[in-house]
């Protein structure tokens, strides 16, 4: 995987945000709309997806975190792919702790394909997160829960999750699917899922305001 973007913290850095982009995209992207909403002592990562063959888009090779198959998600999926990634990203946390950043400083968040990734990591990962942020996204392999679920450390953990109501590639539905399917396993009461009127499959102001909001609630200053 290539080097990630990563938006240094105005000061000393006690927390850090990584952030997967979407399918076709780059870290580029996000890391400038995290920088517009920078918490100063906040670093930002944002990493860059590996380049393949994506069969749902005629087999055309871009930037994917794990193989689309069809778009309805529920269907077919890249189970290995979307494991394998996740193992990656649980190596970025791994370094971001080797750096001095305790687990429960970071918060995990993606778009699209990236906020799925998120989601599913978070689920799997052995680490206690500060939190996690899911735009636009559905959850990956939600049939193997609870049984990849049992015992994970983030059962607690507060997530927010965020969906344009007119988002034609990802439906609003489907994002409330994996919110009710997330209640199952998680606390309810720290998943809050937010829709946003007009919006397409994208981010607006007002999402990125509550993005903020959530990072520096759940990523306080600790000095």
């Amino acid at each position: 995987m290539s080097t990630p973007v990563v938006v240094s913290a105005l000061r000393e850095a006690t927390a850090a945000v990584i952030f997967l982009h979407g399918l076709g995209d780059t870290g580029h992207g996000w890391a400038e709309m995290l920088t517009s909403i920078r918490v100063p002592y906040v670093k930002y990562i944002c990493p860059h997806a590996p380049l393949m063959p994506v069969t749902y888009n005629m087999k055309m090779t871009m930037p994917s975190w794990f193989d689309i198959c069809d778009r309805n998600a529920d269907l077919r999926e890249d189970e290995a792919g979307i494991k394998a990634s996740a193992e990656n990203v649980k190596g970025m946390i791994e370094q971001e702790v080797q750096n001095g950043i305790p687990s429960r400083r970071i918060i995990l968040g993606g778009f699209s394909q990236g906020g799925a990734l998120a989601l599913y990591t978070s689920l799997t990962t052995q680490r206690k997160l500060a939190g996690v942020v899911a735009l636009s996204c559905w959850l990956p392999l939600h049939k193997s829960f609870p049984v990849a679920a049992v015992g994970m450390a983030n059962g607690n953990t507060p997530i927010l999750q965020c969906h344009g109501e007119e988002d034609p590639l990802i439906p609003s539905i489907v994002g409330q699917r994996a919110s009710q399917r997330l209640c199952s396993m998680v606390s309810p009461d720290i998943l809050t899922f937010k829709t946003y009127p007009g919006l397409p499959h994208s981010s607006c102001d007002e999402e990125l305001a509550d993005v903020k909001r959530f990072i520096e609630k759940y990523l306080p200053r600790t000095d």
